[in-house]
């Protein structure tokens, strides 16, 4: 069986790169090659960018009720063919079929606002700024932007971008991860579809040397990125050099805290799917869990840790198990799951108990896939390297506090502030919570406080380096540039 061999997406053509090497992508549940994808040059980079520019100089021109006009025709052509993308995702990515549907359900959500634009791009306009002058706000597209996308949602990510930036009058172009790049490859041939003026959309694939070309081609813009803080640095470091903006979002140790007065059976379901959904590599997942006195404490090591023992690990495209609740597949790849067991051991060295130990695992008929069982560690304290480290796995810490003031004390003194929840019926507590916590999205009785597509999502500290958020309203303002007129008119002699 021939492996199919993926091209890139530029000037409304499929094209294959010349002189590009490939690499093997894999199912990671069961370890086959399903595709190869290219590792595009800096010079076929380079002209997609070209290309995407000389298409921004028109596409800009059109108005932009029938610029939306493209993207309503996407959505539909993408609800018909949601389960199609969902299982392309689910056997390059690993995640669970639920998981996958409600990743498209986000991108659906974003393409339904940035269809708003025609009201969303609007300007303001201020009548008697000064004796007989106005003044004007107008918001304008810049030229090129990019994006530079992540493994762990290889639909989603690139749509919190990707439709405000054509909708407000840019062109784009997006690096698709080399790890999942077949789920954007079909969305793109939906994007073709459509018909929109040849290189408005762009994708390209490669690493590390496409990455770079966005970050240094004068014609570009702005550059989006999700990944590792480490990563998200560099990023901002040669974006600002270069004279771009950039939107860096990073890592994340996301803390879930357990109020005595929680509504225990409900927190334990809510905490299992954020923290083992995906097999906890997403941004937003749960990785910490910060119980409020002794006996919060027990009750949450105790029935966490037999509910995670519950959890089916296993392929999640296994007919088997297409009717179960909570199915957590692998994690993405032998380099991630070495790091993880490496995290693991380090855990067990730092003097943390392991509760359930996710190592060893086989699922048997798919022994060649990267499974790690759900992972639960107590008698964490802050600082142990399990806590401080973004591990992006199965694997879960669980710290003990006395009072919510020492939990949000733990929260804050963290270097990541991507997202935090408190489980409480107590409105005192909620309320201090959301004020006091240092993270950017809050979540109360919300395991996963993922904001829906309306509002922006982006973290705090060392979890986001940009001042615009991504989707929603904010984005706008990233792939805009305002222009402010003051007027005057004297009347004509005569």
């Amino acid at each position: 069986m021939s492996i199919r061999k993926l091209k890139n997406y530029i000037n409304g053509t499929w094209v294959d790169p010349s002189g590009a090497s490939y690499i093997d992508v894999e199912n990671p549940s069961t370890g086959e090659i399903i595709a190869q994808v290219p590792l595009t040059s800096r010079e076929e980079t380079n002209r997609a960018i070209e290309l995407a520019h000389q298409a921004y100089l028109g596409w800009r021109n059109v108005p932009v009720a029938r610029r939306v006009h493209y993207l309503f025709k996407l959505l539909a052509l993408m609800e018909d063919q949601e389960e199609k993308i969902s299982r392309i995702l689910v056997e390059e990515m690993g995640k669970s079929i639920p998981d996958a549907q409600a990743e498209m359900k986000r991108v659906f959500e974003n393409i339904e606002v940035a269809c708003g634009m025609p009201v969303l791009q609007q300007g303001d306009k201020l009548i008697g700024a000064s004796f007989d002058i106005d003044g004007e706000v107008i918001r304008l597209p810049m030229g090129v932007f990019t994006m530079i996308a992540p493994f762990n949602f290889p639909a989603m990510v690139p749509f919190w971008f990707l439709p405000y930036a054509i909708a407000t009058g840019n062109s784009f172009v997006v690096k698709a991860s080399k790890q999942v790049p077949c789920t954007m490859n079909y969305i793109t041939e939906l994007i073709d579809q459509v018909g929109l003026p040849p290189g408005v959309f762009n994708l390209i694939n490669g690493d590390k040397t496409v990455a770079d070309a966005f970050m240094e081609h004068p014609l570009v813009q702005g550059v989006s990125l999700v990944g590792s803080t480490k990563t998200c640095i560099e990023v901002a470091k040669k974006c600002a050099s270069n004279g771009k903006r950039f939107q860096a979002m990073g890592s994340a140790k996301n803390h879930l805290v357990v109020m005595p007065d929680a509504r225990m059976n409900e927190v334990i379901r809510n905490m299992i799917t954020s923290c083992f959904g995906c097999a906890g590599q997403r941004c937003m997942a749960a990785s910490a869990i910060v119980c409020v006195g002794e006996e919060t404490y027990r009750t949450v090591c105790r029935e966490f840790t037999e509910a995670a023992k519950k959890v089916i690990v296993t392929n999640p495209l296994d007919p088997k198990v297409a009717n179960e609740p909570m199915v957590m597949g692998p994690v993405i790849s032998a380099k991630a799951k070495e790091f993880i067991l490496k995290m693991i051991d380090t855990g067990v060295k730092e003097g943390a108990t392991l509760l359930l130990d996710g190592r060893g695992l086989v699922v048997k008929g798919y022994e060649k896939g990267y499974y790690i069982g759900p992972t639960v560690f107590a008698d964490v304290k802050p600082g142990m390297q399990i806590h401080l480290t973004e591990i992006f796995g199965p694997v879960v810490v669980i710290l003990k506090a006395d009072s919510l003031d020492e939990a949000i004390r733990i929260i804050n003194e963290h270097p990541y502030g991507n997202g935090a929840s408190i489980y409480t019926q107590n409105g005192f507590y909620a309320r201090k919570f959301k004020l006091e916590v240092n993270c950017g999205m809050i979540g109360v009785n919300v395991g996963i406080p993922a904001p829906v597509a309306y509002l922006p999502f982006g973290g705090m500290k060392q979890s986001q380096f940009a001042d615009i958020k991504a989707q929603g309203k904010a984005v706008i303002n990233f792939f805009t540039q305002d222009k402010i007129i003051t007027e005057r008119y004297w009347t004509e002699k005569g």
